[in-house]
């Protein structure tokens, strides 16, 4: 079982140990305690209706860390006077789902509820996962999953279907701030000394590092709090702050929600033409530990997808940063990465040739074994131009305007329009070609007019 927000472990108020976590000690002994997550445990809404029910249902919490997941299963063994029997899937295997089971079945024989609490349930593989369905299906436990990842992606259909999915929210600013208060006056009953006080501004900045995550900012606070003492200091400012936490690196999980969220965000940006939004998702992400490499050959693949020929210096220009960037390193080579991200968010857009190159690559798997007209093979011998390869070919350089107006370049009794150019940028220039092209193909014989 993973320590998740307020620690584990079970008793009453006031039991908790003296040398127990300082998380253990504030962790929540009812709703009303529980801070953050008002749109679930609000008056009438679903979570506090779910307890005040009476009736426990199988259920998945989704969130970042340090939100409350185990805090809530835990509170609902008090609420539904259950047995409470908690796995990590990052520990645990089959051996300890057929140990819950026969738990469960013992307590069900005394008459008493079962709920089994899966922390970290998308580390457990299918059969893993497939090993609850029975038992969550005959009501022998009530399964409740803790996940960082979005259970649509990583928990079994069949198990999501049994469960309803309740999504939880980083702490704000003000919840975080809360949790400040309530762990200095925790430390400060207990310690016996002159009490030890926050400035404001060391306060918030505690509230900001956690970034949302309140097992972070207890943790943090307990060891300011002992440094702090053990310096004989009894009032906490910034600068005190950032050298007994030594680090202040922000939450960012490099292969979760999380992290594709945020670069959701920054192309969603780039593509919305926000140079500003662009810059600051661009910037979180590298304050959180991206790798800018990835962000590069992200951002390339923004030029080709988001502003393809409406602007083709886009791509070059990209490709240059991230070049730039393989010369200078961090943190000189982030700026040139910087440029490429506003001059994406500011270049004309298009999605032409990304749509043209999907709608020809499914045309062509319907029509892949259509043969090349005779007239456009190559004809390197003399049996091959006997056969009629290359004949009747026309040389576009020897038209007028250069092109061979009416000419076939699809296999015989294909035709079909993919590329429709936007009028944005210097696709606006390819589109009046191409309509002057087709204009051509309509006065010729040879062929109809195509579109």
């Amino acid at each position: 079982m993973s320590n998740d927000l307020f620690g584990e472990g079970g008793g009453q108020p006031g039991q908790a140990a003296a040398y127990s976590p300082l998380a253990e000690r504030m962790r929540p002994r009812t709703l009303a305690e529980v801070v953050g997550q008002a749109h679930l445990l609000g008056p009438g809404k679903p979570l506090r209706v779910a307890f005040e029910s009476g009736r426990p249902h199988s259920m998945i919490f989704w969130g970042p860390p340090g939100v409350g997941k185990t805090t809530l299963a835990r509170l609902m063994v008090e609420g539904f006077d259950a047995q409470f029997i908690a796995i990590s899937a990052v520990l645990g295997g089959v051996k300890d789902i057929r140990d819950a089971v026969v738990a469960a079945q013992a307590a069900q024989a005394r008459g008493r509820r079962t709920i089994l609490f899966v922390d970290e349930v998308h580390r457990f593989n299918k059969a893993q996962q497939d090993a609850f369905l029975p038992y969550v299906e005959s009501g022998l436990f009530t399964f409740i999953g803790a996940t960082t990842e979005n259970p649509s992606f990583e928990v079994n259909s069949a198990l999501l279907s049994r469960a309803r999915v309740y999504v939880l929210q980083a702490l704000s600013f003000e919840e975080l701030g809360t949790l400040v208060d309530r762990a200095l006056e925790t430390m400060n009953a207990e310690a016996g000394q002159a009490p030890l006080s926050f400035e404001d501004a060391a306060r918030e900045q505690l509230a900001r590092w956690a970034d949302g995550d309140a097992r972070r900012l207890i943790n943090a606070m307990e060891i300011v709090a002992e440094s702090a003492r053990n310096a004989r200091r009894e009032v906490v400012d910034p600068a005190w702050l950032e050298t007994a936490l030594s680090q202040s690196l922000r939450r960012f999980d490099k292969g979760g929600e999380a992290f594709y969220d945020q670069i959701s965000a920054l192309h969603k940006a780039i593509r919305g033409s926000d140079p500003d939004a662009s810059l600051y998702w661009f910037s979180r992400m590298l304050d959180g530990g991206a790798d800018p490499r990835y962000l590069s050959r992200r951002l390339v693949r923004m030029a080709v997808e988001d502003i393809g020929l409406a602007d083709p210096r886009a791509t070059q220009l990209t490709l240059n940063a991230a070049d730039i960037y393989e010369r200078l390193g961090s943190p000189e080579g982030e700026l040139a990465l910087a440029q490429a991200v506003v001059y994406l968010a500011c270049a004309a857009k298009s999605n032409a040739v990304y749509n043209a190159y999907k709608a020809a690559r499914r045309y062509a798997e319907q029509h892949g074994s259509a043969p090349v007209p005779l007239h456009l093979r190559n004809a390197p011998t003399k049996l091959m131009k006997e056969l009629g390869y290359g004949r009747r070919y026309r040389y576009a350089h020897d038209e007028p305007h250069g092109y061979a107006a009416g000419e076939q370049y699809f296999p015989d009794g294909l035709d079909a329009v993919f590329y429709e150019p936007t009028d944005r940028g210097l696709e606006g220039k390819i589109q009046q070609k191409l309509a002057f092209l087709r204009e051509l193909d309509g006065h010729s014989s040879k062929r109809g007019p195509r579109g």
